[in-house]
């Protein structure tokens, strides 16, 4: 069976997060059931099935959020929370 698609917000909601230097901060929940970024009382949150081992699930919290973004992956920069579930990100500026 596949997996069902995550749930994401509007790109430009996230992107409404972000300060000044296209900095946006997340709280990640690691060995989640189902992946998705949701932003609640204006905190992102992002679940991710990947463990925290080895970087897993940092790599999969950058892959979802350039997905909810629609840009790459390595676009997506980890400015700080390598180990931490609160995690900060560079994101591109919008186009």
């Amino acid at each position: 069976m596949a997996r069902p698609k995550p749930d994401l917000p509007p790109a430009a909601a996230l992107r409404a997060l972000t300060d000044g230097e296209h900095r946006l901060a997340v709280r990640v929940t690691p060995g989640a059931r189902a992946e998705g970024v949701a932003i609640e009382d204006g905190r992102v949150l992002v679940k991710v099935r990947a463990k925290p081992e080895d970087g897993k699930a940092t790599a999969a919290v950058i892959g979802l959020v350039a997905q909810a973004l629609g840009v790459a992956a390595s676009h997506v920069d980890l400015l700080r929370g390598a180990t931490s579930r609160e995690k900060l990100l560079r994101i591109p500026p919008e186009a």
